[in-house]
C-alpha cells in the first residue's frame, strides 16, 4: 500500500547516482589536469598510481553512499525502520508507529496525520480508521449525495479484505470518542468489501506440463489480487487472464465473472472460489 501522492513524488535531488567508473574518470582527468606527464602511467591499470587512486574512488564512494542513506532516512517516501520511527516523532502533529505495523502503513498515517487536523478531510477518516486498530489495511471516507452521513469503508488485512462487526465496532468505537468526532455529520463505519468473485477458467496448456500446473496459475491469481487489488481496484477479465498465463499455459478463457467487476474508489472486490479445468493442449 502507498499513497498515490508519495508514490508520485519524482527523485529526490539530494539523492545522487553513484558510479565508481565516473569517481575514478574523475580523479584521473583531475590528476593529469595537475600533472600532465603522468597520463601514460594512468593508462596501465597495472600501476600502483591507478591502484591507489582506486583504492580512493572505491572509498569515496561508500561516503557518497553514505550521504545518500542519511538524506534517504529523512524523508517520509524513503525512510524505513527505526529512521520512519524519528520521522514520525517529529511530524505535525507526532505521530506513534503501532505495534507489529509496517513501514508503508505507518508511513501512510504520518502522512494522513497533518491533513487530518481539517476534520472535515477525508485523510482524517482514513488517518482514525487505520489508528483505531491495525487489522485496518486501508479506509475510505465519502458520502452518498447530499446525506450528512459520512460513510468511512475499511478495508481488512483478512485475507479476502473483508472487516468483520467486531473491528467495524472498534473502528465505530473510535470515531465515537471526543477527540475524533466530527462536527459536520454523523460517521457510519461498514466493510468496504461489496463484492465475493468466484473465478471459472479453462486453460489450454502446452504439451507435457506437470499436474500441477492449475494450482500454480490459482496461485499466481490469488497472489496477484491480495498484491494488486484493494479499494477502488477493478478486477477485469483481462487482468485475470493475465495473470493465470503462468508458464506452460498457452491460453486462457473466462466463463465466469462474465463482466468486469468496477468498483468506486470506496469499495473492494475479494476472490472466492477459483475453478480452473484443463480444456486440452496446444498441438
Amino acid at each position: 500500500m502507498a499513497d498515490p501522492f508519495l508514490s508520485g513524488l519524482p527523485d529526490p535531488t539530494v539523492i545522487e547516482e553513484i558510479s565508481f567508473e565516473a569517481i575514478l574518470a574523475s580523479m584521473k582527468s583531475n590528476l593529469v589536469a595537475r600533472f600532465p606527464s603522468i597520463e601514460p602511467v594512468l593508462e596501465l591499470e597495472s600501476s600502483a598510481a591507478v591502484k591507489v587512486m582506486q583504492v580512493a574512488a572505491y572509498r569515496e564512494m561508500l561516503i557518497r553512499s553514505r550521504i545518500n542513506f542519511a538524506a534517504r532516512a529523512n524523508l517520509l517516501a524513503y525512510a524505513t525502520g527505526t529512521d520512519l520511527d524519528h520521522v514520525g516523532a517529529g511530524a505535525s502533529p507526532p505521530v506513534e508507529r503501532m505495534y507489529q505495523e509496517s513501514d508503508d502503513r505507518f508511513r501512510i498515517r504520518i502522512f494522513d496525520a497533518a491533513r487530518a487536523r481539517n476534520t472535515g478531510s477525508f485523510s482524517r477518516y482514513r488517518y482514525v480508521a487505520m489508528s483505531a486498530d491495525i487489522r485496518v489495511a486501508n479506509a475510505q471516507g465519502y458520502r452518498v449525495g447530499r446525506s450528512p452521513i459520512v460513510y468511512v469503508a475499511i478495508l481488512s488485512t483478512n485475507t479476502d479484505g473483508t472487516a468483520d462487526n467486531a473491528l467495524i465496532d472498534t473502528v465505530q468505537a473510535a470515531f465515537d470518542l471526543p477527540e475524533n468526532r466530527m462536527p459536520n455529520g454523523e460517521v457510519m463505519v461498514l466493510s468496504a468489501v461489496t463484492t465475493v468473485v468466484n473465478v471459472t477458467a479453462a486453460l489450454t496448456i502446452v504439451p507435457g506440463m506437470p499436474s500441477t500446473l492449475r494450482a500454480n496459475a490459482e496461485k499466481s491469481l490469488r497472489d496477484a489480487w491480495a498484491a494488486e487489488g484493494g479499494l477502488g481496484r477493478d478486477l477485469t477479465r483481462d487482468w485475470i487472464k493475465a495473470r493465470l498465463q503462468v508458464p506452460g499455459v498457452y491460453s486462457v478463457s473466462v466463463p465466469q465473472p462474465v463482466a468486469d467487476i468496477i468498483k468506486p474508489p470506496y469499495e473492494a472486490a475479494s476472490l472466492g472460489t477459483v475453478t480452473l479445468t484443463i480444456a486440452g493442449e496446444n498441438t
